[in-house]
């Protein structure tokens, strides 16, 4: 049997996540009998108190909103993806007590689309302009070597996502929303908007669409993923994100690789399909 070590997964709300079922099915697989993982309703004000109680059996935290910036001044270092986006998912927790911060987001949404055969495009289209959007834009820096038009609803949404286009040294076009149905040619499209916004663009899908990276997991599939599969389309769900990120923290977390990505996605898969 394993040590015992302990890892966990904070946000409020944090009901909802499947973090514990991803990374659970990794242990299991990996025979790490003694590693246990839970969630924890933490907010920003919680969080000092809460990192300041752990005790050595604790090896990692995942970080969802609202904790993935509030935690950055409790850490003693965050590598330069974390930086880059000025927001860590990922906590490692060293025995000599120093706590390392990281974001798997940026390299499992590129991991996520290269399973499905996406490694580079000459251009991309992203929708929305939230949080996500500027993961998929340091995303998008690695694989796209042409222009990315991102569709806002705002000037204040375009204004900020010009500079996270600034911060990540990444070329952008800023475009109204109402031209939306403009980004469904694109090589590449990643939805980043809340469930319901794109449905109304799934008429508007082309004759042969190309890739859709909708992040979206829960209710799956959306109306644009389920159309554009059904024209054809790529398609990459929030799942696959959500699986690859989890990848990534698993192996730091516990020092073993590769983690079982394929166990990993049937263990979420089954839970998903019992909500």
């Amino acid at each position: 049997m394993s040590p015992a070590r302990r890892a966990a997964v904070l946000g409020s709300p944090i009901a909802h996540s499947l973090s514990p079922v991803l990374h659970r099915a990794a242990y299991a697989e990996l025979g790490l009998t003694g590693w246990t993982y839970d969630r924890f309703d933490v907010d920003e004000a919680a969080l000092p108190g809460f990192l300041d109680g752990l005790g050595p059996e604790w090896a990692g935290l995942s970080l969802t909103m609202p904790l993935k910036r509030a935690v950055i001044p409790l850490l003693d270092e965050i590598s330069e993806t974390a930086s880059a986006v000025d927001a860590v998912n990922t906590v490692v927790l060293h025995e000599d007590g120093r706590r390392t911060g990281d974001n798997t987001d940026i390299p499992g949404m590129v991991a996520a689309l290269a399973e499905h055969g996406i490694e580079k495009v000459d251009s991309a289209a992203v929708l929305g302009a939230g949080a996500t959007a500027s993961s998929a834009l340091a995303a998008l820096a690695r694989i796209c070597t042409g222009e990315i038009a991102v569709y806002v609803r705002s000037e204040a949404r375009a204004a900020e996502m010009r500079q996270w286009a600034e911060r990540l040294d990444v070329g952008i076009r800023v475009a109204d929303w109402a031209d939306a149905e403009q980004a469904l040619r694109a090589p590449l499209v990643v939805a980043t908007t809340p469930a319901g916004t794109t449905d109304a663009l799934a008429a508007a899908i082309p004759e042969r669409p190309a890739a859709l990276f909708d992040v979206l997991y829960d209710p799956w599939p959306t109306t644009l993923a389920a159309r554009w599969s059904a024209y054809g389309g790529a398609v990459v769900s929030g799942l696959d994100l959500l699986v690859h990120q989890a990848v990534l923290q698993v192996e730091q977390m516990t020092g073993r690789a590769p983690a079982p990505v394929n166990a990993m996605r049937r263990a979420g898969e089954h839970a998903l399909a019992e909500r």
